[in-house]
C-alpha cells in the first residue's frame, strides 16, 4: 500500500517503470480524443467540480486511462470525498500512476499522470481515509469505467 512518504519519494526521485509506454504526437491524440478530453489529459486542464460523470457514481469495475486504456483505479478503492471529483485511495498497481511536483497556481501539489502515456489525471493529497490516508483526486474525463461483467 502506497503512503504519502512513497508519493513524495516518487515525485522527487523518479517514478516506477511502467509495464509499457504509449507515445503519440499532439495531432495523433487530437484524432482519438474529444476536445474536452484533450484539454484535460494532454493540456493539464481541470474540469469544474461536481461536473464529471464519475464524480457521484460508484459502479463496479476498473477505471482506465481515457487515452491509452491502461487500468488505473478499481471501484473498490473509490470513495466519496465531497471534493467534486472522483477520489480513490490507491492506484490499481504501484506503477500505474506517475507523480510530479506541481507548483502552478501558487501552490505546491503532487500531480498524478498515467504512467503509460503521461495523460494528466489530477492530483494526490494526504487527506484521504485510512489506512493509506491518500486521496487521488481525478478528473472524470481522464478515466473511463470498464464494468465488471
Amino acid at each position: 500500500m502506497l503512503t504519502w512518504k512513497d508519493i513524495i519519494h516518487f515525485a522527487v526521485n523518479g517514478n516506477p517503470k511502467p509495464d509499457k509506454r504509449v507515445e503519440k504526437t499532439a495531432e495523433e491524440w487530437k484524432e482519438i480524443l474529444t476536445s474536452e478530453e484533450f484539454q484535460i489529459t494532454r493540456l493539464k486542464g481541470t474540469e469544474r467540480a461536481f461536473s464529471g460523470e464519475h464524480c457521484s457514481t460508484f459502479s463496479l469495475g476498473k477505471y482506465n486511462c481515457t487515452c491509452c486504456n491502461t487500468p488505473l483505479f478499481d471501484s473498490s478503492i473509490k470513495f466519496d470525498s465531497s471534493s467534486g471529483w472522483p477520489s480513490f485511495t490507491q492506484p490499481i498497481k504501484e506503477n500505474a500512476v506517475q507523480y510530479e511536483k506541481d507548483t502552478t497556481h501558487g501552490m505546491v501539489r503532487v500531480e498524478i499522470l498515467c504512467n503509460t502515456c503521461d495523460a494528466h489525471l489530477g492530483h494526490v493529497f494526504p487527506d484521504g481515509p485510512e489506512p493509506s490516508g491518500l486521496r487521488f483526486c481525478v478528473n472524470s474525463l481522464s478515466i473511463k469505467l470498464e464494468n465488471n461483467a
